[in-house]
């Protein structure tokens, strides 16, 4: 293990990770509140960056290296970030354990929150709330791929390891080009957003949607975490704003390598066949819920698609985003939404949970596993798009999709049994456990849209933050640091 070589790498990350506080500081001086909550960390990841980068040169690192690195890099981010809460002293989140459970949720992109009132907390706060989901949607790992030099050597681990999916589509020779790629994509789609929001607030379609609402709700909906500053969330916007924010969240969970191909006029889009799932399953389940809200709030077609299928794209690439209280919804409809908890978005975007991608080459497998009981002499491959899967990699999705339901099951029977003293339903604990693993944010009953998570005791929350570290880094990559063959290899 190349342990020094690992931890220098960690203190570049560290060091490139300080500079996003100067964003919230510009924002406390404008507001005229106490810059120290963001002087402070800042400071620090300077100095603990700078040590660590001490420590090796520039050695290259392999792939046990790079399981290490990215994990550490999220968990030291996520405490970093932390520190803003704790050192302004306002509210829930003034709590260690709750600093620390807000910022994982924020740059897992999860949006899961402790936030109980958010009228005492000072702009600059909730400005760096936002954009921690921001800096965590492509990926900081990513992003110093694309801007540190040391980084691009063994670059493509880190990146595989990081970025959502069970592989990493490579656009250019070099992984650092690929990485600048997914970021400007990321940094395009992000600013278009913003600049719609802006207009329909500047047109009268928006009168709410300022341009600082339109820039830190587009930070949430391009990187799927749904973290918004208002505890009514999309409701608190018209209708317009609604549509908008519901064709965003779409893209975000798209495989931005789509658009890549877009750009140089290569259609592929039209052809790929795990975009085509993702967008037959947003519009499937949106049109199952339909009914079902028509019936129970006599609404018109129209107004109940626009909310079914807002917040089924809203789960299904798991933003968390809400329009209504879906926690009150009939069951069935709930239920739907539940379903729509395991699916996930596109391979290479930035939304959660298992993924299309995979669920699709499992019923493949499991399909022909089927017609080989009856014909088992034939010689039949899996294809995705027209392309051959490789044993291994379907291997590679089962065992995940096992793995991830084995985790969902035993944390769920955690939950249940540590929160027998504030008589939590099994429902509400596997929609939060779903919702916390597959960086969701908010889940069914009293963990729903409008609520927060303070309703778990410490130990409950604790394992969430760990869960929200696990489902982002696709569990994996965290889980095998914990085997006894990792350290023996």
């Amino acid at each position: 293990m190349k342990l020094k070589e690992t931890l220098a790498l960690l203190g570049e990350i560290m060091l490139l990770f300080s500079i996003s506080f100067l964003a919230p500081l510009t924002v406390a001086l404008y507001y005229k509140t106490p810059i120290s909550p963001f002087l402070i960390p800042m400071v620090m990841s300077l100095i603990i960056g700078g040590f660590l980068r001490s420590l090796g040169a520039g050695e290259e690192i392999g792939i046990r290296e790079a399981f290490l690195l990215v994990s550490l890099a999220w968990l030291s981010i996520a405490v970093l970030g932390a520190l803003p809460y704790i050192l302004a002293g306002e509210g829930s989140i003034a709590n260690p354990l709750n600093a620390l459970f807000e910022s994982m949720s924020g740059f897992t992109t999860t949006g899961a929150t402790v936030v109980v009132d958010f009228s005492i907390h000072s702009k600059a706060i909730l400005f760096w709330r936002q954009l921690t989901q921001w800096l965590g949607g492509m990926g900081i790992v990513v992003l110093a791929i694309a801007i540190l030099p040391r980084l691009s050597v063994g670059g493509s681990e880190l990146m595989s390891l990081e970025a959502p999916g069970p592989q990493l589509e490579k656009l250019t020779p070099h992984i650092k080009n690929t990485a600048r790629i997914f970021w400007g994509i990321y940094v395009g789609l992000t600013a278009m957003e913003t600049l719609i929001l802006i207009t329909l607030h500047y047109i009268g379609i928006a009168p709410k949607m300022t341009p600082y609402m339109a820039l830190v709700h587009s930070f949430t909906t391009m990187s799927t975490g749904g973290f918004s500053p208002l505890s009514q969330s999309i409701k608190a916007f018209s209708p317009a704003v609604q549509w908008i924010i519901t064709i965003f969240m779409i893209l975000a969970g798209a495989n931005f390598a789509l658009f890549w191909y877009l750009m140089r006029k290569d259609y592929r889009i039209i052809r790929n066949e795990e975009f085509r799932w993702y967008i037959f399953a947003i519009l499937g389940l949106s049109l199952l819920t339909v009914p079902y809200l028509e019936h129970q709030f006599n609404l018109n077609f129209i107004t109940a698609f626009r909310y079914s299928i807002f917040q089924v794209a809203s789960i299904v690439t798991t933003t968390g985003y809400a329009t209504m209280n879906f926690s009150r919804w009939v069951f069935p409809a709930q239920f739907i939404l539940f379903f729509a908890m395991f699916l996930g978005g596109s391979s290479g975007s930035t939304a959660g949970s298992i993924k299309i991608v995979r669920w699709v080459t499992a019923l493949k497998a499991i399909k022909r596993e089927l017609s080989l009981s009856f014909h088992p002499k034939s010689l039949m491959n899996v294809k995705l798009g027209g392309i051959v899967v490789g044993e291994r990699s379907i291997r590679s999705a089962l065992a995940f999709i096992a793995l991830y339901f084995i985790i969902f099951s035993v944390s769920s029977l955690f939950v249940i049994l540590n929160g027998a003293s504030v008589n939590l339903n099994p429902t509400d604990a596997m929609s939060a456990v779903a919702a916390t693993l597959g960086n969701i944010g908010p889940g069914i009953g009293k963990i729903g849209p409008m609520a927060n998570y303070l309703i778990f005791p410490p130990q409950t929350r604790a394992l969430m933050i760990v869960l929200m570290w696990f489902g982002r880094l696709e569990i994996v990559t965290v889980l095998v640091l914990f085997t006894r063959s990792y350290w023996r290899w």
